[in-house]
């Protein structure tokens, strides 16, 4: 009935969960939900999703308790990517879970732990690659969730780092357009929830913030993403990409610029980057050598694999504070407990 429902109802751009292109391992279908609703829910309750509670945005271990973590930030692409998919008559449930498996891969201590795996493993590392080895290898204890190849795919290009997320690029386009949304729904959610935080903590000013920034997008939080998702809306209906209006578009990508100027590339938060770096390098070296430290099930998936495979998926999966407290236990003087 919800099949038939889809059919009736989306765009004609919409992927129905009748006709995706399935999952690597054949599965009995589920009476009561679709193939997407049911990779949601499968996210959902991933041990990877609950650590996300505890892993960086943009600001490492803040003691407020309004700033976003990389688990809010997660709730907040998926609160936009829906409202757009909503209104494009779009499947929500792929939408929402492409959105709630974005981040899976994300290091402890946000982009700067990316930069630290990238620079250590030969491959190189990248967020959206360990997303999505998380969601086929390393959950549910080295079997995967056996997700969908549209919601892996959209994991797996969510994110085009400091490129035009909307310009046309053949090399890396999405299989679905629920994808795209919640590529342009990512960056919409960084840059609002991220100036937000950046005022909480008295690194930038209301006044501060561009002005032909703001003419054209809001002066507020809550009127910089009611722009950003209304012109998305408006330029997008019955269209088989995502589309923004040039003024909006660029106000958008001069706002992103001003927020890696100001806070990204702050020295005082690349000073804490660093900081969080060095914990990273450390562990890392650490834990090639004493591989027996590192849990069961991730030496077991990384059996026949080059030793710095299984210390980065040890080192990925990581809180900040699980890592902050294996730095302590391993490389800080204990107090000795005499009675």
């Amino acid at each position: 009935m919800l099949e038939e429902n889809e059919s009736r109802i989306l765009s004609p751009f919409a992927r129905l969960s009748s006709r995706t292109r399935g999952r690597e391992r054949s599965e009995e279908p589920c009476p009561i939900r679709p193939v997407f609703q049911r990779d949601r829910d499968r996210i959902l309750h991933s041990k990877a999703f609950r650590r996300l509670i505890h892993k960086t945005q943009v600001f490492l271990s803040p003691w407020g308790d309004h700033y976003r973590t990389r688990l809010t930030h997660t709730l907040e692409v998926s609160q936009i990517g829906r409202t757009v998919a909503r209104a494009l008559r779009l499947n929500e449930d792929l939408t929402e879970a492409i959105a709630l498996g974005h981040d899976l891969g994300h290091t402890p201590f946000g982009h700067a732990g990316e930069d630290v795996l990238n620079d250590i493993m030969p491959e190189g590392f990248s967020h959206q690659v360990q997303s999505l080895r998380v969601v086929d290898l390393l959950e549910n204890n080295g079997s995967g969730l056996n997700l969908t190849q549209e919601v892996r795919d959209g994991i797996l290009r969510h994110s085009k780092g400091r490129r035009d997320f909307l310009s046309p690029d053949e090399t890396d386009a999405p299989l679905t357009l629920e994808a795209e949304v919640i590529r342009a729904a990512d960056v919409i959610a960084y840059i609002n929830h991220d100036i937000d935080d950046a005022l909480r903590a008295g690194m930038l000013r209301e006044g501060e913030i561009p002005p032909e920034c703001s003419t054209v997008l809001g002066h507020t939080h809550s009127s910089r993403i009611s722009t950003m998702v209304f012109d998305i809306i408006s330029q997008s209906l019955e269209s088989p990409h995502l589309k923004m209006t040039d003024r909006i578009h660029t106000a958008t990508l001069q706002l992103r610029d001003f927020l890696f100027e100001r806070v990204y590339l702050d020295p005082l938060t690349l000073g804490e980057m660093e900081k969080a770096s060095r914990i990273l390098k450390e562990l890392f070296a650490y834990f090639i050598h004493h591989l027996s430290e590192i849990p069961e099930e991730i030496l077991r998936v990384n059996t026949g694999s080059d030793d710095k495979r299984a210390v980065c998926d040890f080192l990925a999966g990581m809180t900040d504070r699980y890592a902050m407290m294996t730095f302590e236990r391993l490389f800080l003087p204990q107090p000795w407990m005499i009675f």
